[in-house]
């Protein structure tokens, strides 16, 4: 991996390691747009100043963007989580495990 290579991944890391980012986005994975406390409501726990910075940092990533119907997530974003996809059918198997050794 070239050095550029990392620079994007840790800057793309970065961004989304900030708490409550991932769950911003993935409130929003189905497409539809959420208003401010809707948005809020989906992603549990969220207080609203936090929400406004990560909206803001998402907004200005160009992940996000905020229409006449609220946010949603934009082109960018979406490719973003259809390449997070995986990570559900991961996140099961994985808790599956988790719970074997717990036993």
């Amino acid at each position: 991996m070239s050095v550029k290579e990392t620079a994007a991944i840790s800057q793309l890391l970065g961004l989304l390691e900030a708490r409550y980012a991932m769950r911003v986005l993935w409130a929003l994975r189905d497409g539809h747009s959420q208003t401010f406390r809707l948005l809020q409501d989906s992603v549990g726990g969220i207080t609203p100043n936090t929400l406004n910075t990560r909206i803001k940092e998402m907004r200005e990533a160009g992940l996000l963007t905020h229409g006449s119907d609220g946010y949603c997530v934009t082109p960018s974003g979406a490719d973003l989580l259809k390449r997070l996809g995986d990570l559900q059918a991961f996140a099961t198997k994985w808790t599956a495990g988790q719970a074997k050794k717990a036993q």
